[in-house]
């Protein structure tokens, strides 16, 4: 059972001075979404933040070019998903494309491994004779492993962008824009944005050190493919730096100018690169690569995004489709077992506890993190899933809501109750964890202890905010187009979402699961097509013809070269 939706209006701001020929609803889309300026809207890429904000880059960046210069060995150690994944790949890329051959990369193994760099990790690193060890996505939380690397005389520099605890490791350069002392404005920078910084800091140290040099040639906006990739599968909210990052990404995969490896996943896919939005990236890239390494080895999808030709990265791609589909039959299991564990506990929705923590020794480990977000949005309450792992200990994933930031709250469970907790990390809204397994009882109860303070009524009302009402000569083409192509949209900068009263028409289902409708809006003669996907069908039931108050996308549909208005339903309610 879901809690009960609020539907509520964002509400209407003094807009700046936005171009004269933009629609109004367009402007008030941007408005709603804290737009204060039209500088905001210029998405090139002369708009990002210079790399000299972010603390120690300019100092990452050196050392990288010196041991270029002294042919050193220099190893990427990454993560197992997609911004891990696009990072790696980035710095790969990078290597190859100047000849530097002494270059490799080495990724855990999320299931024999653990996350990030560890001692041995690091002590392969040194025996395959690397000089220099970057850490690409993770090594904010490695200090064992920064530590043994420098016993093992080899140099780390640490790009991360997820959290730091109070003490950093004890690398050569931390590049991260959530480090403490750092003031770089865009804090939400994924993984491959940070590396994608440390590359412009590299070629401005090239053309300033060694002008001759190829280093200092590169157009470094052909990495931006990967960047904008990396940024929306990891689902960071989209600030304007993030923005521009995104579009300028976007753009050069519709003209055509990419990774052979990100075309071949986009046609596995079916989709159109001519005309992919992030969300594109986000549902139809982003989990093929992140499905290698939930299941099997992310090597697989690094090799894909690095693959120098169609027919090499086709291959790939086909294997990371199959990897994908098995993925989500291992989830559609594991989903119902945990809706099993949830009727155990025999509670109705209003009792159910502030936070869900469900375990169960059958779940896979690599799905924890998608199940997680599953009931997150069910229940709409923060989801922690924990799966066997090695050792006497237990894997778990953390997906929260607004509002409460999880990773805190798991710092604050470690700080009341540090002996059911062994290791945590993460965001505001993801995270991960290992706890003892005898101490799963323990580990349940200090968090509902603490969920308690946290956690209240408010922070778990369910609301759907929507753009509000669109006129009658709002529901057309042109609109909908410029909606369509006036993002990207993501996280923290979401998709524009209207409501308001309509007659249903028509109805009929589709494959039992999703539901095609013909409707009107209240007081126009226009009608038009609209569906809601994947809902039960139990709670969409009218006896056309039928009135109903429904929160929607506006859309465009393409089919047989014709282009039509299309009402995406989100929400509906009688």
């Amino acid at each position: 059972m879901k809690n009960p939706i609020t539907i509520r209006r964002r509400i209407a701001q003094t807009a700046p001075e936005f171009p004269a020929e933009m629609p109004n609803i367009l402007q008030r889309v941007y408005v709603n979404r804290g737009v204060r300026s039209a500088d905001e809207l210029d998405l090139s890429a002369r708009g990002l933040l210079h790399y000299n904000q972010l603390t120690d880059c300019e100092k990452a960046a050196e050392r990288i070019g010196q041991a270029l210069l002294a042919n050193e060995s220099i190893c990427i150690c990454g993560d197992f998903d997609a911004d891990g994944a696009t990072s790696v790949a980035l710095f790969m890329a990078f290597f190859r494309k100047i000849n530097h051959t002494k270059a490799f990369y080495l990724v855990p193994n999320r299931f024999s491994d653990g996350y990030g760099l560890s001692p041995t990790l690091a002590e392969y690193a040194h025996a395959q004779g690397a000089n220099l060890l970057i850490t690409v996505d993770n090594g904010i939380s490695s200090h064992a492993g920064v530590t043994r690397a420098n016993e093992l005389g080899m140099q780390v520099i640490v790009t991360d962008h997820h959290l730091p605890s109070a003490e950093l490791p004890a690398a050569f350069a931390v590049v991260n824009p959530n480090r403490h002392d750092c003031a770089f404005a865009s804090k939400q920078l994924a993984g491959v944005g940070v590396a994608f910084y440390v590359l412009l800091a590299l070629r401005a140290w090239f053309k300033r050190e060694q002008p001759e040099h190829s280093v200092a040639q590169l157009n470094i906006a052909e990495y931006l493919d990967l960047v904008a990739l990396g940024t929306v599968a990891d689902v960071v909210p989209l600030d304007y730096n993030n923005r521009i990052l995104v579009r300028q990404g976007l753009a050069r995969i519709r003209e055509g100018v990419c990774r052979p490896g990100i075309a071949a996943l986009l046609k596995v896919a079916g989709r159109d690169t001519t005309k992919i939005t992030a969300s594109d990236l986000g549902f139809a890239v982003g989990p093929r690569i992140n499905a290698a390494g939930r299941l099997d080895d992310i090597q697989q999808g690094i090799e894909c995004l690095l693959a120098q030709d169609f027919p090499q990265a086709q291959i790939l791609a086909l294997r990371l489709d199959e990897l994908n589909q098995q993925r989500r039959k291992i989830e559609s299991g594991m989903q119902e077992e945990a809706q099993a564990c949830l009727a155990r506990l025999n509670v109705d929705q209003g009792a159910l506890p502030p936070i869900l923590c469900v375990y169960d020794e059958q779940f896979h480990q690599g799905v924890i993190g998608i199940v997680a977000g599953r009931l997150k949005e069910q229940y709409y309450r923060p989801v922690m899933v924990f799966a066997e792992g090695d050792e006497g200990e237990l894997k778990g994933s953390c997906r929260s809501v607004a509002g409460i930031h999880i990773r805190d709250l798991l710092e604050q469970v470690a700080s009341e109750h540090p002996q059911v907790i062994n290791k945590f990390g993460g965001h505001a809204m993801a995270a991960g964890l290992s706890i003892p397994k005898e101490q799963w009882l323990a580990f349940n109860d200090a968090v509902q202890r603490v969920a308690e303070r946290w956690v209240d009524a408010d922070t778990l009302a369910r609301v759907l905010w929507s753009d509000g009402e669109l006129t009658a000569a709002e529901f057309a083409l042109d609109v909908a187009s410029a909606l369509q192509n006036a993002g990207p949209w993501g996280q923290g900068f979401p998709q524009p979402v209207f409501d308001g009263r309509f007659r249903i028409l028509q109805e009929r289902w589709l494959k039992d699961v999703h539901l095609k409708l013909v409707v009107q809006p209240e007081g126009s003669s226009q009608s038009f097509d609209a569906i809601a996907f994947n809902v039960p069908r139990a709670n969409w039931q009218w006896q056309s013809p039928a009135s109903a108050h429904l929160v929607f996308k506006l859309d465009v549909n393409e089919f047989r070269g014709q282009r039509n208005v299309q009402l995406l339903i989100e929400h509906v309610a009688t």
